[in-house]
């Protein structure tokens, strides 16, 4: 069932979106080369238990996960896309690294994810990866405004893939948030303008464009959590938790 939220609920649930992008803002400026994943998860960790949030990730357990996750942020690096499940590996310079949070604050919950090159070391390929996987967010963000439709949103992303030349997987895509982190609507990165539900004021959404450098296939790591891309290409993800209003989408997860 699609969920829509008045104006103080929607309220209710900026502080979960603050807390979800000053806690990415500060793993991007403190994460370096060396850092270990699972230092990350610890330190999310903290900032989830010192905060009173609730994470929505180590109790979860989805039909495609072999086992409850069992962390508090997905760390995806290089060809892994999503899901990438914290182990005992020491970042190097040049690693792409995504970081994919969610949690709860008062019981709202919050999602978001950025990728960036460790140690400032990037690559133009890299960069124009994590460029195209951003410009695709801000499009689908313009683009979910009330009257218009599900697939404006998506159509949005997938459009941006195609003038970078990216292959779009719709296996794994947007969705609604609001008590918990998957809800209704469903909001695939490739779609047809005109087409889908209607947006309507008071819908919060997930908006996550990803792409794959050379493929739109996935494999399962033997953790059985993560995505990597079938051919080994690099992998990039953005995303916002935003509701649906007036006028322009408020982003819940923009850093201030």
């Amino acid at each position: 069932m699609v969920e829509l939220h008045s104006p103080r609920t929607v309220e209710r649930m900026r502080p979960a979106g603050e807390f979800v992008a000053q806690t990415l803002a500060e793993l991007r400026e403190s994460v370096g080369v060396g850092t270990n994943l699972l230092e990350i998860d610890a330190r999310v960790e903290e900032l989830v238990r010192r905060r009173g949030a609730v994470s929505c990730y180590v109790d979860y357990h989805p039909s495609f996960g072999a086992s409850p996750f069992g962390h508090y942020i997905c760390t995806s690096v290089n060809d892994a896309a999503l899901h990438g499940l914290p182990h005992d590996y020491a970042l190097a310079a040049g690693d792409l690294l995504t970081l994919d949070l969610a949690v709860a604050v008062d019981g709202w919950v919050a999602d978001a994810a950025v990728t960036f090159s460790v140690g400032g070391r990037s690559t133009p390929e890299d960069e124009r990866l994590v460029r195209a996987t951003e410009q695709a967010l801000e499009a689908a963000i313009d683009a979910a405004r009330s009257g218009r439709r599900i697939g404006d949103v998506s159509a949005a992303i997938a459009e941006v893939a195609a003038t970078y030349g990216y292959p779009v997987n719709d296996q794994f895509g947007g969705h609604g948030v609001g008590r918990t982190m998957h809800q209704e609507p469903h909001v695939p990165n490739t779609g047809q303008r005109g087409r889908g539900m209607v947006l309507k004021p008071g819908l919060v959404i997930a908006v996550e464009p990803w792409f794959m450098a050379g493929t739109d296939e996935l494999v399962v790591d033997p953790d059985g959590w993560t995505l990597r891309s079938a051919d080994g290409s690099r992998a990039a993800h953005s995303e916002h938790t935003i509701a649906v209003t007036r006028g322009e989408a408020l982003v819940l997860t923009r850093p201030v």
